[in-house]
């Protein structure tokens, strides 16, 4: 597979993790407000059934919206440009593992169809530690983190 295609097929990936995220909270939150509705108006003042329910609610529509902005930053993420240098967008392979600079979902299997291989990339955040350390950083460059020396093979 080429460079372009394993950032798109990533890129892809990313976001139907994400878009299925957002509609398995989305129909969380929707249970929480239905029951909170059929349990009925409070009691007395002090029903905690149902403030627990809107409590959950609340946190749900939270996380929601948080999963919505991790997609709008997928979003921002230009599929064909090939880059120089780490930052976010980049793929990066070292000789000890593939990276993802894009938002924070661990890892991401990639087959290659034509060759019947996986590759394992890790689709990290920009705000994570080790993108710190490689950050700007080129093919056959070097960089340490915790303890450990990795190398730079190809940024695209």
């Amino acid at each position: 597979m080429d460079k372009p295609g394993i950032r798109a097929q990533l890129l892809k990936i990313c976001k139907e993790i994400q878009l299925k995220t957002i509609g398995h909270l989305g129909a969380t939150m929707e249970d929480a407000q239905k029951s909170a509705n059929e349990y009925g108006c409070p009691r007395d003042r002090y029903d905690a059934y149902r403030a627990q329910l809107l409590r959950q609610r609340d946190m749900f529509a939270q996380q929601l919206q948080k999963a919505q902005g991790q997609l709008d930053i997928l979003n921002r993420i230009p599929a064909g440009k090939i880059f120089e240098k780490v930052g976010f967008g980049a793929v990066v392979q070292s000789d000890k593992n593939n990276l993802f600079i894009s938002i924070g979902l661990g890892k991401i299997k990639l087959t290659d169809t034509e060759s019947s291989t996986t590759e394992e990339y890790y689709a990290i955040s920009p705000q994570v530690p080790i993108y710190k350390e490689m950050e700007g950083k080129r093919a056959g460059d070097t960089f340490r983190f915790n303890g450990r020396v990795f190398t730079i093979r190809e940024v695209f």
